[in-house]
């Protein structure tokens, strides 16, 4: 089946369980979609704090917003905008690729951003989300206040060689079939198909999803775009992000950064770490026994750094 292994990715990222979210009941209050000049954002609104908002930016791309969920406890303090990125989950369905750029999710976020009408707030980015974040503030820093950085990636080299060092502790039957797609060009194998699972389940997701809790029924991912912007697997990159560093511009970040990882963690803690050495007025932390879905592998931990680190800045 043509793109099976782009099928599995969405799969795994997208269904706890198979199943995204909670099917039946109503949605809560607090959605909405916001019309922008070249695309649309869903996004809901939880947590109705009197301090500046979290606007969560979730991974992919082509991903949706349902693992943003799993730290809905932090809505008790602070107000929360989740959101699903322009063309994908709910914001619609993209397939015009020479809209998947870098510059297209800025500049959409940022008209986002000023139709929310938001004049200060933080900013909370996993995965690819990390990368939006990234570019984001380097254009627009203004208002923001901190950022959370939750399993990053701030350079696809790095990346990479995280991944060959992550694989060459996986079995041998494992490396061979990734070296062979990866040498053939070949990603449509049964092979390749069970070394994603395998790799996956090490370093992405140790545990269950968190259900979500909200009402929403299952809506699906942008697996286009994932392919055309990232590649076939979280280990193998071959899109436009192939050559994405901002290793030499993390010293231009000004307000405090919080780095967390998972032990883990695809986004290995040598290499999150090293990202805090580079960044000022940085912090760094390790979620012990999760992988790459740290709020669904040890939620109440990654809660719980997420929320002191928030709540130190408003006593500043």
């Amino acid at each position: 089946m043509k793109n099976l292994s782009i099928l599995i990715f969405i799969l795994w990222w997208t269904i706890p369980g198979l199943s995204q979210y909670n099917k039946g009941g109503e949605p809560e209050p607090g959605q909405h979609t916001m019309e922008l000049s070249e695309s649309r954002i869903w996004y809901h609104v939880l947590g109705d704090g009197n301090t500046p908002p979290l606007l969560m930016l979730h991974g992919g791309p082509g991903g949706t917003s349902y693992s943003m969920y799993a730290l809905d406890p932090l809505a008790e303090d602070f107000t929360l905008i989740i959101f699903d990125q322009p063309g994908t989950g709910r914001s619609g369905n993209l397939n015009d690729t020479t809209l998947m750029t870098m510059d297209f999710f800025v500049e959409q976020l940022h008209e986002f951003i000023r139709g929310l009408g938001l004049k200060e707030f933080y900013l909370y980015g996993h995965s690819w989300g990390t990368m939006l974040g990234l570019d984001y503030y380097l254009r627009y820093p203004e208002g923001i206040h901190a950022m959370i950085m939750n399993s990053p990636l701030a350079s696809t080299r790095m990346w990479m060689q995280d991944a060959d060092t992550l694989i060459a502790t996986l079995h041998d039957t494992i490396r061979h079939a990734i070296r062979i797609s990866e040498e053939t060009g070949n990603f449509d194998t049964d092979a390749y198909r069970n070394a994603m699972y395998v790799y996956y389940r090490n370093f992405i997701g140790r545990g269950k999803r968190i259900r979500n809790q909200h009402g929403l029924e299952y809506v699906p991912g942008n697996s286009l775009m994932y392919n055309y912007m990232w590649g076939p697997s979280e280990f193998t990159a071959t899109g436009t992000l192939r050559n994405y560093d901002r290793l030499n511009r993390l010293d231009e970040i000004e307000v405090p950064v919080l780095w967390i990882t998972g032990e883990f963690d695809e986004a290995r803690p040598s290499t999150v770490e090293y990202y805090h050495t580079l960044t000022p007025h940085s912090e760094f932390e390790v979620i012990e026994g999760a992988a790459h879905a740290t709020m669904h592998d040890q939620r109440d931990e990654n809660v719980r750094m997420i929320r002191e680190f928030l709540l130190q800045q408003q006593s500043r």
